[in-house]
């Protein structure tokens, strides 16, 4: 099914199935449905019959709730129903009435909006309720009802007016959340630090079947179908360190690559023998559980395999988040997607991990951005990192490195256009870095013209080091690399107008619950320096 959007009314049209023979071409399904959509004309009144007191298996909100994509006036609520998240969401095949309020307190006595939503069974009972018109730069406290049930409460802020330059910025980010892997400590000491914003840069889920013998285990098959992907995430979000995590600030995602499949790029599959059309409906299936379950705008709604997610989140003057999306179009790695020798190919100009759109428009917003920082909230690292001592170099082809000529082409775009503090946040590789950022890695006294902050992982990868044994060669083989560490957590960043502090907080094991919290290298970037400053 294609899923269209008129206000607050979700309505389906007939798509393509999974069988090959039914599926039509990507241009044509988007010709089409962009024409059915001009030509829809809808009154504000619900199709059907709405239940406003549905008769329901068990407790709709155990997947708790969440906000998110915060401007100066509003944000995004979200929850989705789901008495049985585990087996499609255990919702009757009806539209439920669901009520949301938003109070100035815990207690939601002062309440200053509320109002009710649709929620409809072609959006796996997903609820997105895009607010306007509050204070700026307050907290705010929420909460869902269905029937005689409510969810828990959730706690969200307002950003910074505009042309303001607030004291100061808390926020942490995240990213690749293995559920197989280990625990979800990380978000419990998250939460104890009582951050203004979390970013998370993908691998929210991963795609794969379950393994028998890890700590814990996925759920199905491979997931392919709507209802598989509906179902991981479902697996993923019952998670209460996670809910947690969610209910405690609002959140600025984007997505890796495991939302669908490894390594995939553009229309391009991991697996060779998978038609580009096959992949498409994959890709479109998980882009639709994608958008059901976070806390997304409108502006953001997928339409089949095409899903907006690029785009720019101030925060007041103080910083401006440039939001990425490095998988949906880019061209398929030029030498494979493993950790090799680079071939010519790495040089070629018209690869690409942006688009051309993409990229001119990044563009376009960090020239005219007045921020005190910009950052770049992304998924792959960019600095190019030699994985191989001596003279040979190997690097990551899947990473910026593999695009070598549009990461130099950003990095001189920088420097050029004198952009003001550029900031690189990085998830995907399950390993911290502090990285200073040069236009050519082939000369290593070159210039910084920014800095990247690279987070390990929640929990993909499992148990891990302090000092992985590589660490002493990696150094020495790359000298803009002045850290790196090998355990799970996140990176807990204050910006101030003068400096940008980040510190790298990991958890010793994730394989059982209850680790403790350490700090095992803190960073601070002062204003109109790019290079890296151990504290």
């Amino acid at each position: 099914m294609v899923y269209l959007h008129f206000g607050n009314l979700l309505m389906t049209t007939p798509y393509y199935t999974l069988s090959d023979s039914n599926l039509i071409n990507r241009r044509k399904f988007l010709r089409y449905t962009g024409s059915l959509a001009a030509a829809a004309v809808w009154s504000s009144i619900p199709q059907g019959v709405v239940a406003k007191n549905p008769r329901l298996s068990g407790y709709p909100f155990k997947l708790g709730v969440a906000s998110g994509d915060p401007s100066p006036d509003g944000m995004v609520l979200w929850t989705r129903l789901a008495p049985e998240p585990l087996v499609g969401g255990g919702m009757p095949v009806e539209p439920v009435e669901v009520s949301w309020l938003l109070a100035e307190d815990e207690g939601l006595k002062k309440v200053v909006r509320k109002g009710t939503r649709v929620a409809t069974p072609d959006w796996g009972h997903s609820v997105h309720v895009e607010l306007e018109g509050l204070r700026p730069d307050r907290w705010y406290w929420y909460q869902f009802k269905v029937g005689n049930d409510t969810s828990p409460v959730g706690r969200t802020r307002t950003t910074p007016a505009y042309h303001t330059t607030p004291d100061e910025l808390r926020f942490a980010f995240v990213s690749c959340q293995h559920y197989e892997s280990g625990y979800y400590t990380a978000y419990d000491h998250l939460v104890e630090e009582s951050p203004d914003l979390v970013v998370h840069l993908g691998d929210y889920i991963y795609e794969y079947a379950g393994i028998d013998g890890r700590v814990r285990k996925h759920t199905g098959d491979e997931i392919i179908s709507v209802e598989d992907y509906r179902n991981r995430y479902a697996l993923y979000k019952s998670d209460p360190s996670l809910q947690s995590a969610h209910a405690a600030a609002p959140w600025l995602v984007t997505w890796d690559d495991h939302e669908v499949d490894n390594n995939y790029a553009d229309e391009v599959s991991e697996q060779p023998d998978v038609s580009r059309e096959a992949f498409l409906q994959r890709r479109a299936n998980a882009y639709k559980a994608y958008y059901e379950t976070m806390p997304l705008r409108k502006a953001q709604l997928p339409h089949g395999p095409d899903m907006p997610l690029y785009r720019n989140v101030p925060y007041g003057d103080l910083a401006y988040f440039h939001v990425l999306d490095t998988r949906q179009y880019r061209s398929d790695q030029p030498c494979g997607d493993k950790t090799q020798a680079p071939c010519p190919e790495v040089l070629d100009t018209r690869a690409t991990l942006l688009g051309a759109h993409q990229r001119e428009w990044m563009m376009h917003s960090m020239r005219n951005s007045e921020a005190k920082w910009n950052v770049l909230a992304q998924q792959v690292m960019m600095a190019r990192a030699d994985r191989k001592p001596g003279a040979d170099i190997t690097i990551s082809m899947d990473q910026w490195p593999g695009y070598e000529m549009e990461r130099r082409r950003i990095l001189n775009f920088i420097k050029d256009e004198q952009v003001n503090n550029s900031v690189v946040l990085t998830g995907d590789i399950h390993r911290n870095w502090a990285n200073e950022l040069i236009v050519d890695f082939d000369q290593s006294d070159g210039q910084s013209v920014a800095t990247e902050f690279v987070g390990t992982s929640i929990s993909s990868g499992g148990d891990g080091q302090d000092q992985p044994k590589d660490v002493e060669a990696l150094l020495s083989e790359n000298p803009f690399v002045k850290y790196h560490n090998n355990e799970r957590g996140y990176v807990s960043c204050r910006v101030t107008p003068g400096e940008w502090r980040a510190d790298y907080r990991t958890v010793p094991y994730v394989t059982r619950p209850g680790a403790p919290v350490n700090t095992r290298a803190s960073f601070i970037v002062e204003s109109g320096k790019p290079v890296l400053n151990r504290v």
